[in-house]
């Protein structure tokens, strides 16, 4: 099982949703980097149930760092968090352990591990794993920081309601890292909310698009072929639950254009090189460019829902009828906001770290 990313510096999960406690090691992390425990609350408070729009399971995300810091820095041994689980309803799975969840991995991890998975709240395919992600990410989005790169990923559209697009790059960004529900229209936000509780109301869900933007990445990043900025991004975004789709510029915009609309000319500015456009996200060829890298993920409504489906008992093997127990989100793209913030940093501080070596985020510290 492949539960390991990265190359100079690589990230592993561990843990199940109903287990003792989930965790990560980070390997490769340079000495002397910051650990803010801070700003890892606060990131993990932004992937935190919030009222009626997300599932009633509250945890309290109580970390803790057992290896690879010493007063406050990296040690550049392996770093490892553990983050304990306090609010598991076991129960609420032990009638339904044989039928497959329609949208879940039930059935797929039943014929990968024969029946030795642990099933409750789906296990290691848990979306609650993805706080340890977000914690070790939490670090690494410092790091990068540091070195005048950031990340903002904010709600593009969510039951079909629409936010606004990117503006001023720096002030959107920083905006949007202080918010729980990000987005750049708050009237358009409000609207979202509305949305997510009226399928809530009805035992349903919704999905939409997170839009992310990158700035401060040097040109020249990358690799052609099979290592392609766009190719890792992806390989990492897709392993966020739910998100069933990516798309880097304007992807799919461009396909029914000309390519004298889409080419993203080049001109100097201050002695530096930029494109009057930004149609290929700040990619070409697979390697940074300059500009800033923006991408989308289309996030799946939550598969959790409290409407009788149909399904198959895979025990038995036979057609069954399905209705959900238990606390589940309504739509999950909110608190994913944060988790994709924390991929987008492993996945470019691993990039970083193999163009220029793996002391270069402790460089500026």
């Amino acid at each position: 099982m492949k539960n390991t990313f990265g190359n100079s510096i690589a990230l592993t999960l561990f843990g199940e949703s109903h287990g003792e406690m989930i965790g990560a090691v980070i390997d490769g992390l340079a000495p002397g980097l910051d650990i803010d425990e801070d700003f890892i609350r606060a990131q993990l408070d932004k992937r935190r149930p919030a009222g009626k729009i997300s599932t009633a399971r509250h945890e309290a995300d109580e970390f803790s760092i057992v290896s690879g810091a010493f007063n406050g820095k990296t040690t550049g041994t392996p770093l490892t968090i553990l983050i304990p689980n306090t609010s598991q309803h076991s129960k609420d799975y032990a009638a339904t352990r044989s039928l497959a969840r329609p949208g879940h991995a039930d059935y797929t991890a039943y014929k990968k591990y024969h029946g030795f998975e642990d099933y409750r709240g789906g296990g290691h395919f848990s979306g609650r794993v993805t706080a340890a992600l977000v914690a070790a990410g939490a670090i690494l989005i410092q790091a990068l920081v540091k070195k005048g790169i950031a990340i903002g990923t904010h709600i593009r559209s969510c039951a079909g309601i629409e936010d606004a697009g990117f503006g001023d790059l720096s002030a959107d960004i920083a905006r949007l890292n202080t918010l729980g529900f990000a987005v750049l229209d708050t009237e358009k936000g409000e609207q979202m909310r509305k949305a997510i509780e009226a399928a809530a109301a009805e035992g349903d869900s919704v999905g939409g698009v997170l839009e992310t933007v990158v700035t401060g990445l040097p040109a020249g990043v990358g690799e052609p072929w099979f290592d392609t900025v766009e190719g890792v991004l992806s390989h990492a975004l897709f392993s966020v639950p739910a998100v069933k789709g990516v798309e880097f510029g304007d992807a799919f915009g461009m396909v029914n254009g000309r390519g004298s609309e889409y080419n993203d000319s080049f001109y100097i500015f201050e002695k530096e090189i930029k494109t009057t456009t930004n149609h290929n996200g700040g990619i070409n060829g697979g390697i940074t460019n300059g500009m800033p890298i923006l991408f989308r993920c289309a996030v799946k409504p939550t598969p959790s829902i409290f409407k009788e489906q149909a399904t198959v008992d895979f025990i038995k093997g036979e057609n069954a009828s399905l209705s959900l127990k238990g606390r589940h989100d309504p739509a999950i793209i909110h608190r994913a906001c944060v988790v994709v913030d924390s991929v987008t940093a492993l996945v470019l501080a691993d990039l970083l770290a193999q163009r220029y070596g793996t002391d270069c985020l402790a460089s500026l510290s």
